[in-house]
């Protein structure tokens, strides 16, 4: 046990109750679960007697007197930042310049101008520490196996020809994060909190960066926050152009990436098979040349998996040069907001097109 790093969920609402304490169960050999901490008592002990069926000696902590209580316990080497959006990069600071490595829930920011400030704070943190604990943003499409191989697979459709991302989303009343208070009262609202998903798939496809957008955006549902939609044109820096569509809720959902090359199409699209929820991955050659295959969920699990993989190399091992990997690095996930932050700003301006913040 003295082996493995111990560490602190910050956060007990709907995300950590329902997907971060089950995966966590799935590789509970790799890290010690010491605390969870909340605001409130009342939402911190509902947390904590779910994961006492897997972590029994988990403690439960609540208000500011138990996040200083984690705070000051050196034996907690890394925590996990699932709070609401608006105060997650203050508290993922917090956690830094006291030592400890941080696993910070998407989005990266709320704006690209909180992300610029953020970073600058994280960058300073050099002179007053031995040494720079590890800011990761918790992004599992990166690590869904679809997008994986599917990012292995790009190579055989040749030179990018267009790019198609199409989002018909499911957030209506049946969906758990439609009441949610603070994306409802978050910039961008829906867009921002969910597109972030959708951009760091497609950035990591395609492999190069979004330089530019024209967006238009509307407000159709008054039952949800605006914009509830936005269509798009984008820019890649090798001079490709794309679409993207979202709709925040949809009476028939939909999700897909769709990349055509000259040799070749490759798209993903999300489904279910035999009961399974998680990826299709097609791949349709200009001889005619089919391949197929459906990756079920399993990102979230992997992102954690990793990141307690770096901070163990880094911290227990002593290994100062290590890095963290880079699809958890907070600057990968600052260049998924900067895109949607670059449309949002372009939807306001009736379709001027804008410049995407460089990272």
């Amino acid at each position: 046990m003295a082996e493995l790093p111990q560490i602190a969920i910050l956060g007990a609402g709907i995300f950590v109750r329902t997907q971060y304490i089950p995966r966590l169960a799935e590789i509970s050999n790799l890290f010690v679960l010491k605390a969870i901490w909340s605001r409130s008592e009342e939402s911190a002990r509902g947390a904590v007697e779910i994961a006492r069926k897997f972590f029994p000696e988990v403690k439960c902590k609540w208000g500011d007197g138990g996040l200083d209580e984690i705070i000051k316990d050196n034996s907690i080497i890394g925590v996990a930042v699932v709070l609401a959006g608006q105060t997650q990069v203050e508290v993922s600071l917090r956690m830094l310049k006291e030592g400890k490595h941080v696993l910070q829930e998407k989005p990266a920011a709320a704006s690209i101008n909180e992300a610029e400030l953020a970073l600058s704070s994280y960058h300073s943190l050099s002179s007053n520490l031995s040494y720079k604990p590890f800011w990761a943003v918790a992004e599992n499409y990166r690590f869904e196996p679809a997008f994986v191989e599917g990012k292995k697979l790009m190579s055989e459709i040749g030179d990018i020809m267009n790019v198609q991302l199409i989002v018909e989303g499911s957030m209506n009343s049946s969906n758990p994060y439609y009441s949610s208070s603070w994306r409802r009262n978050f910039t961008g609202g829906f867009i921002l909190d969910m597109g972030v998903h959708f951009i760091a798939g497609l950035r990591m496809l395609v492999g190069c960066e979004i330089t530019s957008v024209s967006a238009l955006t509307s407000h159709v549902d008054l039952n949800l926050p605006p914009p509830d939609n936005i269509s798009s044109t984008f820019q890649l820096e090798t001079g490709c152009s794309g679409v993207f569509v979202m709709v925040v809720s949809s009476r028939s959902p939909k999700v897909l990436w769709r990349v055509v090359g000259l040799n070749g199409t490759l798209q993903i699209e999300r489904g279910s098979v035999d009961g399974k929820h998680g990826y299709s991955l097609s791949l349709c050659m200009a001889g005619g040349e089919k391949k197929s295959f459906f990756h079920p969920f399993s990102g979230v699990t992997e992102e954690l998996k990793t990141f307690f993989f770096d901070i163990s190399q880094a911290t227990l091992k002593n290994d100062n040069d290590h890095k963290v990997e880079p699809r958890l690095s907070f600057v990968e996930g600052a260049r998924d907001v900067a895109v949607l932050d670059a449309m949002l700003e372009s939807g306001t301006k009736q379709g001027i097109p804008v410049q995407v913040k460089r990272f």
